[in-house]
C-alpha cells in the first residue's frame, strides 16, 4: 500500500508541476480538482496507517486495513473517497454551470451531494487534527444557521441550509475557495520543496550544524534545538506538529545531558513557535499574507518580517543560555555525532542544500516572478541536485558506492520525497479548505463588521486597549491551529478592525494578529505546544509552561511595537527602520535579561532590580518617543554597570567561556572546591 501511495504521489506532483507551468484552466477549477486528489491520498495514507504501516504484499495490507477492531473507520474511509471523488469530480466538470452560469442557484440534488461533501469533509478534518478544531467548524456552521440566537452585535439573521450548501461547496467557493487554490498553487510546490530536503538528508546537516555550534558555547546542546527545531519548523507549518518532530530527539539529548525536564520541553515549545516566523517561509503563513494584502509582493512580505524575527531569535538565544548553561553537564559534542562528516563532504553537502535556497532567494528577490514560478524553480531545482550531487560523487570515486547503486538510492529517495511532501501537504489542504468554509460563512453573516464594531465598544477607542483585547482574541482563535489556520482566521477577522478602525498599516496589523495568533501553543490554560513536549519530556505541564513563558517573554510584548513602531514591519529597511528595530532588540535582550538572568543579590534588592530591567525593557521597544527611549536605554546601561560591579560575577558559570580549555569548559565554582 506504501508504493500505491508513492505512485499516487508523484503522479499527482507532475499533475501540480503540469499546472504550475501551463496555468491553461481557471485556478478555480484546478482547486476543485486538487483539492478532490489531495483528500483521496489523505485517505489512503489513513488506511495504511489501519494496516500497520502498508510495507507488505497490498492484498495483505487492504485484509488488515479491514480486519476486526478497524471495520468501522476502514469503511468510513472509503465511504469519504467514493464521496470526495464524485462530488470533486461532478464540481469540476461542471464547472462553467456552477461558477458562471447558476452562481447563487443549486438543483435539490446538488444541496444533498453537497451536504454529503460537507460531512465528509467535517470527518476527514476531525481525524486530522482532533475534536478541537472539530469543535470550531461545527461552531462556525452553527453559528451561520442559528446566528439569531446570537448575544448583542454578534446576532444574525440566520442561513438557510440550502444557501450554507451553496457558499461552502456549489458556489466553488467555501471548502474550494480562496485558501484552496492558494495551497494549490503556491504552498504545494513549497511543501514538495520540503519532502525532497528530508528525503535528501537536509534535516542531518541542519542537525550537525547545530552540533557543531556545542563547540564554541556551553549551551550548544540546549542550542541544537532551538536551531533544529526552528529551521524546521519555519517550513513544517505548525508548532505543535514540529514539537513533536524534532523534539522526540532534542528533548531526551537535552535531558540526557543534565537539563531539567520541564526546562527541556519548554526550549523545544519556544523554539518550534518561533521557528513559524521566520523567513522566507514563516509556517507558509508568508504566502497567505503576500495574497491577502493588496499591492504587497511576497518579498516584501519576507523583508518586513527579517527585523522581528531577529529580534525573536536573538532573544531566544540569549534566554536559552541564561537557562540551560547552569543545568547542562559537560559534553563533546564530537561524541553526537555518530558518522563524521570531513570538511569537503560537508561542503558539498552544503551546495547541495544551498543551491536551491539561492535560486528561490534570486527569483523572488531579484527577477520577482510570481511565488507559483520560483517555487516551481525551486523544487525543480533541489531535485536536480538532489540527484545529481550523488551521481557525481559516485562517478568520481569520492562517495564510496557504485554509480548504479546511487542511482537507485536517489531514486527511491526521490520517491520517498514525493511522498513526504503529500504526507505534510495533505493536513495543510484540509484545514485551510475547512477554514475557507467557515470564514466564507462568517463573512456571509456579517461577522467582521461586528467584531470590529464591538471591539471599538469595549476599547472605547482607544488603541492599547484594542491592542491588548485584539491579542486575546488571536489567541483563543489560534488555539490548536497549525500556523496557516490560525494566521487567516485572525487575519481575515481581527486585522480588519486594527486596520480600518484605529489606522495601523496593513503589514503592521497583519504582522500584529500573525504574531499573536501563534502565542496560543505557548499560552496556558491549552498551550498545545507546550503540551506536546511537556509530554515527551515526562515533565509538569504549569512548570514547563512558566518557564517556556519566561524564556519567550519578548514575544508577547513585540506585537506591541508594531503598533506603536510600525516603521519595523515596514517592507524597507532605511535608517528609522533599523533604529526602531535596533530599539526593539535592545529592549528584548532587556526583558530576557530581567528575568532569566541570575541575579547574585539578595531577594530584597533582586526582585525590584529585575522588575526595573523588565520595566525598562518595555519602555525601549513601545514608546512612541525616541528621547524617552533613549533615556530608558541609559538607564539599562547605568543598572548593568551597578549589577556588574557590585553583584558577585558570573555566581553560576553563566558566561564561561570553551577558547582556551582543554575540556572544553570551565570549571564551576563548586567545582572547583570539590577538586
Amino acid at each position: 500500500m506504501r508504493n500505491v501511495l508513492i505512485g499516487i504521489s508523484v503522479l499527482f506532483w507532475v499533475f501540480v508541476i503540469w499546472y504550475a507551468w501551463d496555468q491553461t484552466i481557471p485556478r478555480a477549477q484546478y482547486g476543485v480538482i486538487f483539492f478532490g486528489i489531495i483528500l483521496e491520498l489523505f485517505v489512503l495514507t489513513e488506511l495504511m496507517e489501519l494496516a500497520g504501516g502498508g510495507r507488505g504484499y497490498l492484498p495483505t495490507d487492504v485484509k488488515r486495513a479491514y480486519g476486526p477492531g478497524n471495520r468501522i473507520e476502514a469503511l468510513l474511509l472509503t465511504f469519504s473517497a467514493i464521496d470526495v471523488a464524485i462530488t470533486c469530480l461532478y464540481v469540476a466538470t461542471q464547472f462553467q454551470a456552477l461558477y458562471v452560469t447558476r452562481q447563487g442557484r443549486a438543483l435539490q440534488y446538488e444541496i444533498y451531494m453537497a451536504a454529503v461533501f460537507t460531512l465528509v469533509v467535517i470527518y476527514l478534518t476531525w481525524r486530522s487534527f482532533g475534536p478541537t478544531f472539530l469543535s470550531i467548524i461545527l461552531l462556525g456552521i452553527a453559528y451561520g444557521r442559528w446566528g439569531m440566537f446570537a448575544p448583542g452585535p454578534l446576532s444574525h439573521g440566520g442561513i438557510g441550509w440550502d444557501r450554507l450548501m451553496r457558499v461552502l461547496v456549489l458556489s466553488v467557493g467555501g471548502f474550494f475557495g480562496f485558501l484552496t487554490q492558494l495551497v494549490a498553487a503556491w504552498i504545494a510546490l513549497f511543501l514538495l520543496y520540503a519532502g525532497f530536503l528530508k528525503a535528501f538528508g537536509a534535516f542531518d546537516l541542519i542537525m550537525r550544524l547545530a552540533f557543531r555550534s556545542a563547540r564554541y558555547i556551553d549551551s550548544g546542546i540546549a542550542q541544537t534545538a532551538v536551531l533544529s527545531s526552528a529551521v524546521v519548523g519555519s517550513v513544517n507549518g505548525s508548532q505543535t506538529a514540529n514539537a513533536g518532530m524534532t523534539g522526540s530527539f532534542t528533548i531526551p539529548l537535552m535531558k540526557r545531558n543534565g537539563m531539567k525536564p520541564e526546562t527541556a520541553g519548554a526550549i523545544e515549545a519556544v523554539a518550534s513557535t518561533s521557528g513559524q516566523v521566520l523567513p522566507p517561509v514563516m509556517g507558509a503563513a508568508a504566502f497567505i499574507m503576500a495574497s491577502l494584502i493588496t499591492g504587497i509582493t511576497y518579498a516584501d512580505v519576507i523583508v518586513a518580517g527579517l527585523i522581528p524575527a531577529a529580534v525573536l531569535v536573538v532573544t531566544i538565544f540569549i534566554a536559552v543560555h541564561y537557562v540551560s548553561v547552569p543545568q547542562l553537564n559537560d559534553t563533546d559534542p564530537e561524541a553526537l555525532i555518530e558518522d563524521p562528516m570531513d570538511r569537503s563532504e560537508f561542503v558539498i553537502e552544503s551546495l547541495k542544500y544551498g543551491i536551491p535556497l539561492a535560486i528561490l532567494i534570486y527569483k523572488l528577490g531579484i527577477e520577482q516572478v510570481t511565488v507559483m514560478t520560483a517555487a516551481l524553480w525551486t523544487a525543480t531545482a533541489m531535485l536536480a541536485t538532489g540527484t545529481l550531487v550523488p551521481l557525481i560523487q559516485a562517478a568520481i570515486g569520492t562517495s564510496g558506492e557504485s554509480v548504479g547503486t546511487s542511482a537507485h538510492r536517489s531514486i527511491w529517495e526521490t520517491l520517498d520525497g514525493a511522498r513526504e511532501g503529500v504526507v505534510v501537504l495533505a493536513p495543510v489542504a484540509i484545514i485551510l479548505g475547512a477554514i475557507n468554509g467557515v470564514v466564507d460563512i462568517l463573512t456571509a453573516t456579517g461577522v467582521p463588521t461586528s467584531i470590529s464594531l464591538t471591539l471599538m465598544d469595549l476599547s472605547g477607542g482607544v488603541l492599547w486597549i484594542a491592542a491588548i483585547l485584539a491579542m486575546i482574541i488571536c489567541i483563543i482563535l489560534g488555539l490548536g491551529m497549525p500556523t496557516t489556520a490560525s494566521y487567516t482566521i485572525v487575519a481575515l477577522l481581527i486585522a480588519p478592525t486594527l486596520i480600518n478602525q484605529f489606522f495601523l498599516p496593513e503589514l503592521a496589523g497583519h504582522f500584529f494578529v500573525f504574531y499573536a495568533a501563534i502565542l496560543a501553543g505557548l499560552t496556558p490554560p491549552i498551550a498545545t505546544c507546550v503540551a506536546v513536549a511537556s509530554g515527551i519530556a515526562g515533565a509538569d505541564f504549569w512548570k514547563s509552561c512558566w518557564e517556556a513563558i519566561k524564556i519567550s517573554a519578548p514575544l508577547f510584548i513585540l506585537p506591541f511595537a508594531f503598533v506603536y513602531h510600525p516603521e519595523i514591519v515596514s517592507a524597507q529597511l532605511n535608517g528609522q527602520v533599523l533604529t526602531s528595530g535596533a530599539f526593539a532588540m535592545i529592549g528584548a535582550i532587556t526583558i530576557i535579561h530581567g528575568i532569566n538572568y541570575p541575579f547574585s543579590f539578595e531577594t530584597s534588592i533582586t526582585l525590584p532590580a529585575r522588575f526595573a530591567f523588565i520595566v525598562m525593557g518595555i519602555v525601549i521597544m513601545l514608546y512612541p518617543s525616541s528621547t524617552v527611549q533613549v533615556i530608558a536605554f541609559a538607564l539599562v546601561v547605568a543598572m548593568y554597570i551597578v549589577q556588574a560591579f557590585v553583584g558577585r560575577p558570573d555566581p553560576t558559570g553563566v558566561f564561561r567561556s570553551k577558547i582556551g580549555t582543554s575540556s572544553g569548559r570551565q570549571p564551576r565554582p563548586s567545582e572547583s572546591k570539590r577538586e
